[in-house]
């Protein structure tokens, strides 16, 4: 990486984050058009969960791919490849002529998506070399990640005001403006071994991913069994690989496992809160989409303000605080909604808007601090992308579940479907403690150790 100044460094993090806010906002803003695409091209509820999975699970099948092979390519190459094709995948979204042309064309957005955060992370990770400002760094992308996703619903309902076609066109502005700053201001960098393409491991995650969530959103079991096929068959094989495309050494450390999994339980919460908020405050109780999304405004507020605070908490005192408040966030706001009806009072439900952006807010940065810090800087992007990864996936199933909860049910108001959220509240407040202890440093510790030993293949 060429060095740079102070300066250049703050530039291109705010680069690298303009990737982040519109890739993160695509995730939210979708939510709070579904009313309207479903009114317009006459979709049924599971057609809406695959316009919101159809990009995340691409996304979390992908990002991996993506990082090792910028890592050995060339990150910035591949980071304005990847905005080129989100560029084009947003044009073409804004002109779907039915929901099944939107969710193809979605797809294809995705694919560019997948090329820029585990990129962008990488970049990040190896521009700043000061550990403390490298802390500082990613917990600036990390605030920005929930901040990019807190705002999707407000931004999505000014824009839905004018056409849900509106919220895919605002997108090409900002890839144009990102594909230029990228060529005038970032550096080129790449591994100084970058990892081997893993085209059977890439099949497994793919058949795993995509298996499952269909399973869930099409109520079809059978897919669970072809899913659990994929899922031994993706353990048994990548360990027999000199360089494997998901590198289980990682997960030996308890606080990478860990941050994993919270980012799955906390990225399952807001997909499936925004996808069932959404639907309630404008099928149920008739507000616009403007004014659906301006009441979703406080969450947002609490996730802008929450998410920079947190990461500064982290740089200083570390992660536990943050992770548990953040869990009890989510639990607190899911288990205030449980109640939810066609008569329930505006005050109560903003009030857990609130409580619910504080938890999400707060708990981003230390997810994305825990899971990539102490990680080699010639396997970054492979790390990043395994931290990506699982909030994409958090996301695919949280719709997928949570949605599978309404059919049948008044939407928005499943009981059953915020005791979900409740859960994964819960999940991530136990191991907000228990990726925190002393143990599970030692485990840390001892992963990156062997991380440095090189892995002999089968």
């Amino acid at each position: 990486m060429t060095d740079l100044d102070r300066r250049g460094r703050t530039r291109v993090l705010l680069i690298c984050c303009i990737s982040l806010f519109i890739v993160g906002l695509d995730n939210t803003i979708v939510n709070v058009a579904l009313p309207s695409i479903r009114h317009d091209l006459d979709a049924s509820v599971s057609q809406l969960q695959w316009t919101i999975d159809a990009y995340t699970l691409v996304l979390a099948a992908l990002l991996m791919l993506a990082g090792s092979t910028a890592d050995r390519l060339g990150r910035v190459r591949v980071f304005q490849v990847g905005l080129a094709v989100f560029t084009v995948g947003s044009l073409a979204c804004s002109l779907a002529p039915s929901v099944e042309w939107l969710i193809a064309f979605r797809v294809l957005q995705a694919i560019g998506g997948s090329m820029l955060n585990p990129v962008a992370m990488s970049i990040i990770r190896n521009t700043f070399e000061d550990p403390r400002e490298r802390a500082q760094a990613i917990g600036v992308w990390g605030a920005v990640v929930g901040i990019s996703m807190a705002l999707g619903p407000v931004l999505g309902g000014v824009l839905v005001e004018a056409s849900w076609r509106a919220i895919f066109l605002v997108n090409i502005p900002v890839g144009l403006a990102a594909i230029a700053l990228t060529a005038r201001y970032v550096p080129e960098s790449r591994a100084a071994h970058g990892r081997r393409v893993d085209p059977v491991g890439q099949v497994l995650v793919i058949v795993l991913l995509s298996t499952l969530v269909y399973g869930i959103i099409e109520s079809a079991p059978v897919f669970y069994v072809v899913a659990a096929v994929a899922l031994a068959a993706l353990v048994l094989y990548e360990p027999r690989r000199e360089e494997p495309l998901i590198e289980l050494r990682f997960f030996g450390s308890a606080p990478f496992s860990g941050a994993t999994l919270i980012a799955i339980c906390a990225f399952a919460a807001l997909a499936g809160f925004l996808f069932m908020n959404t639907i309630y405050l404008q099928d149920v109780r008739g507000f616009s989409p403007i004014h659906a999304g301006l009441l979703t405004l406080p969450m947002a507020a609490m996730a802008v303000v929450g998410g920079p605070l947190s990461g500064r908490f982290v740089g200083s005192y570390g992660t536990r605080a943050p992770l548990v408040v953040g869990g009890l966030g989510i639990l607190v706001s899911a288990l205030m909604l449980t109640g939810l009806s066609p008569t329930t009072s505006i005050g109560w439900i903003i009030a857990a808007y609130v409580v619910f952006g504080i938890g999400f807010g707060v708990i981003n940065p230390p997810i994305t601090n825990t899971a990539v810090s102490g990680m080699p800087p010639a396997q970054a992007g492979v790390a990043a992308a395994v931290a990506s990864t699982s909030r994409q996936v958090g996301q695919s199933l949280g719709v997928a579940i949570v949605g599978a909860t309404l059919h049948g049910a008044l939407p928005g108001s499943s009981a059953t479907g915020w005791w979900i959220l409740v859960a994964a509240g819960t999940v991530v407040v136990a191991l907000g403690f228990g990726s925190t202890t002393r143990w599970a440093r030692r485990t840390a510790d001892a992963t990156a150790q062997r991380l440095d030993q090189p892995m002999v293949a089968a």
